[in-house]
């Protein structure tokens, strides 16, 4: 076969095909393909992530809020230390060998019931020595669980230099 064939052979075939310029003209127009990314894995955060991120803000919010007597946003950051804490017991139901649901209630519940009663009462001295007793749970807590170097204590200072904790009449 010679040169002059093989040209009209090439040229029954382009035409003979209508689609192979249209194929060519959208393959043009459209982007690479990119492969999918990788499943990402979930996240797992340790109890100390927990403890970092969920109570020990709260735990300084609650401390504030009652120091300053603002018994509303002290109701609800109760709440929310409570609700931390059962975040960490659904997220790490066994800690170490502990089932932490236990370790949690045996050493919040009291403490917190009591810092409750002292909001519902508007008592200053009796929310300091409830949380007071809730700060040493906390730390009878970490000695419990070898973590004895992580000690909490009543703030002095607040860390939230962009949040008001005495109570707003409005």
């Amino acid at each position: 076969m010679n040169y002059r064939s093989c040209y009209a052979l090439i040229g029954v075939l382009l035409i003979g095909n209508p689609n192979v310029g249209e194929a060519q003209a959208v393959s043009s127009n459209v982007a690479p393909v990119t492969p999918a990314p990788a499943p990402q894995t979930d996240y797992h955060p340790s109890m100390g992530d927990l403890m970092t991120m969920a109570v020990q803000p709260r735990h300084t919010k609650l401390g504030l809020a009652g120091k300053d007597g603002n018994w509303v946003y002290a109701t609800y950051e109760l709440s929310e230390l409570r609700n931390a804490f059962a975040r960490i017991v659904r997220t790490i139901p066994q800690y170490q060998t502990m089932d932490t649901a236990a370790l949690v209630a045996a050493m919040t519940k009291v403490p917190l019931d009591e810092i409750d009663r002292a909001i519902k009462a508007s008592n200053k001295a009796q929310f300091v020595a409830a949380y007071a007793r809730l700060t040493q749970a906390c730390n009878a807590c970490h000695q419990s669980q070898s973590h004895a170097f992580v000690i909490i204590k009543v703030p002095e200072t607040g860390m939230f230099p962009d949040q008001e904790f005495r109570p707003v009449s409005r």
